[in-house]
């Protein structure tokens, strides 16, 4: 399917966080959505929500990729050029960070064109430049040699592994302090309405914590005098549903 994110929902699932995610997503059965070993290249980078748009590197090869070969592959400056605005550029590098998957310029052009970040369980280089771009970017490590040393790209628009993570083109990517992951975009609506009542009432729990009340008939399970105190709190407090 073709997926689509309103603004409202896209400020929904970066108010709630990959944590609150990870939750909702293990009781409907999906365990294996968060990349591993892939952060943020700062932590006061903002969050990122966007739409999978994938690219696949494989190994170098000296007689394709090498210094005096002609053969260069022109598919990464593809991605920048055709990676629409409000989607994530998700880069399947094998995990292997010896040599750059992207750097400043490349990453440049995806924040001027509108992108909404990018991702790879390899390495960015220029990571100074990267951060000026504003561009919300994941990676392993970073990594200073350039791309050709260990990576020739592939092809665009494929499902590819990063992170460990089967991705898939359309897949709703999430990024945060904490993680990466993807939700199948026929449950993200879904997805986003049961997180948001979990981050609604965690929100009041710590609250309550704060306070001294005991994490019994709070957390993990709500007791029914919990849960009378959490919706005279919404009341007071005015909240109601966030539009999905």
């Amino acid at each position: 399917m073709t997926a689509t994110l309103s603004s409202d929902l896209r400020e929904v699932l970066a108010k709630v966080g990959t944590s609150t995610l990870t939750g909702v997503l293990n009781r409907r059965g999906l365990k294996s959505m968060t990349l591993f070993d892939v952060w943020p290249m700062r932590p006061e980078q903002p969050p990122m929500v966007g739409i999978a748009f994938t690219m696949r590197f494989i190994p170098s090869r000296e007689d394709k990729d090498g210094p005096t070969s002609t053969n260069r592959s022109t598919v990464q400056p593809q991605a920048m050029e055709e990676c629409p605005p409000g989607h994530v550029l998700m880069i399947d590098s094998r995990g292997d960070s010896r040599a750059a998957s992207a750097g400043d310029l490349y990453i440049g052009r995806l924040k001027a064109r509108g992108a909404a970040g990018i991702v790879t369980d390899g390495g960015f280089r220029d990571t100074n430049g990267v951060f000026k771009t504003g561009l919300p970017a994941y990676h392993r490590r970073p990594s200073s040699p350039p791309s050709p040393i260990v990576h020739r790209p592939m092809d665009l628009q494929l499902p590819i592994a990063c992170g460990g993570v089967a991705v898939y083109p359309g897949d709703i990517v999430v990024g945060d302090r904490d993680a990466v992951l993807v939700i199948p975009p026929d449950i993200v609506e879904a997805v986003a309405e049961e997180a948001l009542k979990n981050y609604e009432y965690e929100s009041w729990a710590e609250l309550e914590v704060a306070k001294g009340r005991s994490l019994k008939g709070v957390f993990p399970a709500a007791g029914d005098q919990a849960k009378a105190d959490y919706e005279a709190w919404k009341k007071r407090a005015g909240r109601g549903e966030v539009p999905s």
